[in-house]
């Protein structure tokens, strides 16, 4: 009698720890194609990206810029220029344009990134932040800034959400995968 029961009992047991494996498991959709495809498109910028601009010839006019968190960059004599979401070629063209209209006749300017936006790294870390980022970066690089796994990490994968297009895509990658300025890695708790 006894054993029928625990038998009973082992097998409920094993249901239930499956459902909630498989509800775990059907959580998670498959990975947007749009998730890893912003990987290979050209840099957007945003708030928290720092700009040098540099104007040939006008010195005073050189300088590095931050992206407020509008979205803009204030810039002497044209005053404000929208850069969310332009790539850095497209902001020499707005600023070329804007000293163009009554300042400069022929101006040359050149952007570059001088800052990305941070990336923020939670769970289960040495210890969770924001972090400066650096082009490159994997998974496995941004957990080493961070201290490390803990004890209780789980080390195969970790989830990365990564806003697309105003859009918060969530997804579950290895930590061989390349991360982007805003991404947000949470290294979950292992189960055993």
């Amino acid at each position: 009698m006894f054993c029928v029961r625990s038998a009973s009992f082992l097998k409920a047991m094993v249901i239930i720890f499956m459902a909630i494996v498989i509800s775990a498991c059907a959580a998670y959709k498959p990975l947007d194609p749009a998730f890893h495809k912003a990987l290979s498109e050209p840099y957007r910028l945003d708030a928290g990206d720092a700009l040098r601009v540099t104007v040939f010839g006008q010195d005073d006019l050189s300088n590095t810029y931050s992206v407020d968190k509008a979205g803009n960059i204030a810039f002497p004599l044209v005053g404000s220029i929208a850069a969310r979401g332009s790539t850095p070629k497209q902001m020499e063209g707005q600023i070329a344009r804007g000293l163009k209209n009554g300042f400069l006749r022929n101006p040359d300017v050149s952007v570059e990134i001088a800052t990305y936006r941070p990336f923020f790294i939670l769970g289960e870390v040495g210890t969770s932040g924001q972090y400066v980022y650096v082009p490159g970066m994997t998974v496995q690089n941004a957990i080493a800034i961070a201290g490390g796994f803990s004890a209780r990490a789980d080390q195969r994968d970790v989830d990365i959400t990564r806003v697309i297009n105003g859009e918060v895509i969530t997804g579950r990658v290895p930590i061989s995968d390349p991360i982007l300025p805003s991404d947000t890695i949470a290294v979950r708790e292992r189960l055993f």
